[in-house]
């Protein structure tokens, strides 16, 4: 590690360098007042440049440094005068050089040890221009990682470190960690503005860890990890870490096509992974080679990350977010991950990332409570506090802390060339009353429930994100009847691309949990998220959310033996691939494992040796083949464009049938069979000639009966039910079919 106090012996003087004595000197420097001396030591002065280092005034110049219970200290100019310096208090030194000194360095000695050269923190102008200022005071500062935190960077021609950062109500705020043996007086920051920003250049540091030890206003000293920190220690342990990048990205041709394409109007079936439990063991780096070829094997779009970014606590999956800038340390470096997506790109796989700005844990090392102060929470409880979780919650009002979290979406999607990012928890964040009862809860500004600022905030970070970086999406999770979530923000809407569609997900999981015996009397279960298919541009979400906490995995969802159970699961996750909406599955589902997720023990991945699952993999693999072939399957997802009932009030048989249309003539007949027999049907059809069965979940190739049509039905020029054609299709129990017309 390159530290600012490196044990640097000096060769013996040479006549240049025979010191000149302050007392010598013509001048004196003026007399200091013993309480900034002692502020300046102890490194609680809000400006301590003003103390520290070299000034000049009136032809005299002064040089003063912070150098506890050292026995001499010296320091060196540009043109090898060598100044010596007498100790005032506390630990402060002060020279009068003949003249500015320029680059100079300070050598310390200490009694029994070599001498510590390093050069001044405290000659340096400030790294965060007054531009950065006003833009971050504004709350408009869309680049916002690059000034605060720390950064490895040349300024004025020295390399070094830059320190910033806002604590707004701190009385003093100083860098604390390797840097300085973890005695944070050495390194006092400066406040640069009313808004609260604190500033230091350390020349010569370019890695280590650390923290920010900051005096509150009541008088007590707190350690905080950074919040704009890009890198942390791998948890239990808390400290910030400098970090610079060193990654070639080789995925431009990605990134030019992403910016050229709409991702709401094309394919997209997502896999849904937790990183630590995929494969548990590898980190991001290892990750790469088995989770591209098993998703590119599977035919999969895209991949949802649940939460990469720093968090603490395993258990809470990335939920509970105390890094919002730093990459989970325990999968490995930042670079790591950025090899891992930039793998997944040049394999044309697009990456999701679950983004969390709607709470905060209370750990009192990190965000709250920052400065001794509410900064990023809301300070009145019935607005700062989640009672569901046991979280603070971000002040949406407080433009700072709005930045804070709309350059977050950015940084990620530009420094880590992240594809979307799915936002966690938005009903929690709209909802003033959410999860909280009569008395503990503030009404907005005119009596109502909404959280007008979180509104705003959402607009906000989603125009900001598709203006920044076009060909992105943002994704809501959602899962109230909030109007207006994907539309865009000029309309008045929230400005998401997509929003899951958890109604879709209950009703349908409550439906294929029945007996088929019973599914009849349920008919509506199946068919009612079509009333509202086409009133937000759906996802249809199969999450982690489904398979923990004693939910059982999705195929334990399903009920008879266990043929009937491998059978309605391949029937779901067809009938799934069918419906208007884009499509997620949680990692697992797609091989039909057995038990429920554990984030401890992993997949089990031994049941894929097992043919029944292998075929559902390969089930799974064989939809997503044909969805992303098929354009009917997709290009007209968020409007009845690309639907037509065929038949769904079969209700008696268990059948529901639809037609999905691409637009330009193309037509993909969707068939669902639910009950446990075979149905043979008529149904009519929109053209007379040979329908293929592009699919047939009931294959024995999939594990099924092999019930069918012989790979196609003949619809005739025989009207039925309003269409010009018709034909008698034989569906498969608990099967779904895929036919096309045959050109």
């Amino acid at each position: 590690m390159t530290s600012p106090l490196t044990p640097h012996p000096r060769e013996d003087p040479t006549p240049a360098d025979v010191p000149v004595s302050a007392a010598d000197a013509a001048r004196t420097a003026p007399p200091l007042d013993d309480a900034e001396v002692a502020a300046a030591a102890e490194g609680r002065h809000g400006h301590p440049h003003a103390i520290l280092g070299e000034h000049t005034r009136d032809g005299v110049t002064v040089v003063r440094v912070v150098r506890p219970l050292a026995a001499s200290v010296t320091v060196t100019g540009a043109s090898s005068e060598v100044v010596v310096l007498e100790h005032v208090a506390h630990g402060l030194w002060q020279g009068v050089a003949d003249a500015p000194l320029g680059d100079y360095e300070i050598e310390a000695t200490y009694d029994g040890g070599a001498p510590w050269v390093a050069a001044d923190p405290y000659r340096f102008p400030p790294t965060v221009t007054e531009f950065d200022l006003y833009l971050f005071g504004e709350g408009r500062h869309e680049e916002l990682w690059t000034v605060l935190g720390s950064h490895v960077r040349r300024h004025d021609g020295v390399l070094g470190t830059s320190f910033a950062v806002w604590a707004p109500h701190a009385h003093a705020v100083r860098v604390v960690g390797d840097l300085n043996g973890w005695y944070g007086a050495l390194h006092a920051m400066r406040r640069l503005d009313g808004n609260g920003v604190w500033e230091l250049f350390v020349p010569g540091l370019t890695e280590g860890r650390y923290k920010y030890e900051i005096l509150t206003p009541d008088g007590a000293w707190v350690e905080r990890a950074d919040p704009m920190a890009r890198r942390s220690e791998v948890p239990p342990a808390t400290a910030s870490v400098i970090t610079s990048s060193g990654h070639d990205w080789s995925d431009a041709a990605w990134m030019d096509q992403r910016a050229a394409t709409d991702q709401h109007a094309g394919p997209m079936s997502v896999y849904e992974l937790h990183v630590g439990s995929w494969r548990p063991g590898l980190g991001y780096r290892e990750l790469a080679d088995p989770l591209v070829d098993y998703v590119t094997a599977l035919g999969f779009t895209h991949v949802e990350f649940m939460p990469l970014s720093q968090h603490p606590f395993g258990g809470s999956w990335g939920y509970q977010v105390t890094g919002y800038y730093a990459p989970q340390s325990t999968y490995g470096s930042p670079d790591d991950l950025r090899y891992l997506i930039d793998r997944l790109h040049q394999a044309g796989v697009g990456v999701i990332m679950d983004w969390v700005p709607g709470h905060f844990p209370k750990d009192e090392w990190a965000l709250g409570n920052f400065d001794g102060r509410a900064v990023y929470e809301h300070s009145d409880p019935r607005r700062g506090e989640q009672p569901d979780w046991g979280t603070l919650v971000f002040n949406f009002g407080d433009s700072q802390v709005r930045n804070f979290l709309v350059a977050n979406a950015l940084y990620w999607l530009e420094e880590f060339h992240i594809d979307g990012l799915r936002v966690d928890a938005v009903a929690s964040m709209l909802y003033l009353d959410y999860s909280r009862n009569d008395g503990e809860w503030l009404p907005n500004q005119f009596g109502g429930r909404e959280n007008l600022e979180a509104i705003s905030f959402l607009q906000e970070a989603n125009a900001t994100a598709y203006k920044r970086h076009p060909g992105i999406v943002m994704i809501a999770e959602e899962s109230t009847s909030w109007p207006g979530v994907s539309r865009p923000t000029g309309e008045g809407g929230l400005g998401f691309g997509l929003k899951w569609n958890m109604g879709w997900m209950h009703d349908t999981l409550d439906y294929v949990e029945k007996d088929p015996l019973y599914r009849s009397y349920h008919h509506g279960e199946i068919t009612f998220s079509f009333h509202y298919a086409f009133s937000e541009n759906f996802m249809l979400p199969i999450s982690h959310d489904e398979v923990v906490y004693g939910k059982g995995s999705l195929i334990e969802k399903m009920p008879g033996d266990e043929w009937q159970k491998r059978a309605n699961l391949r029937a779901y996750l067809a009938y799934m691939w069918g419906h208007p909406g884009k499509q997620l599955l949680f990692m697992g589902s797609e091989y039909g494992q057995p038990t429920e997720w554990s984030q401890e023990n992993g997949l089990d991945w031994s049941v894929l040796d097992r043919p029944e699952h292998q075929q559902i993999f390969d089930l799974v693999s064989r939809l997503n083949a044909v969805y992303r072939s098929e354009k009917a399957l997709w290009a007209h997802d968020f409007d009845t464009e690309g639907f037509e009932w065929i038949d769904g009030g079969a209700a008696q048989q268990s059948v529901v049938a639809f037609m999905r249309k691409s637009g330009d003539g193309e037509s993909v007949a969707v068939l669902a069979n639910w009950s446990g027999q075979p149905v043979q049907m008529r149904f009519g059809f929109p053209e007379a000639g040979t329908w293929t069965e592009i699919l047939n979940t009931d294959a024995t190739e999939f594990g099924g009966s092999g019930v069918g049509n012989f790979g196609a039905v003949v619809a005739a020029d025989s009207p039925w039910a309003g269409r010009p054609a018709s034909a008698d299709v034989l569906l498969p129990p608990l099967g779904v079919i895929f036919l096309k017309l045959r050109r």
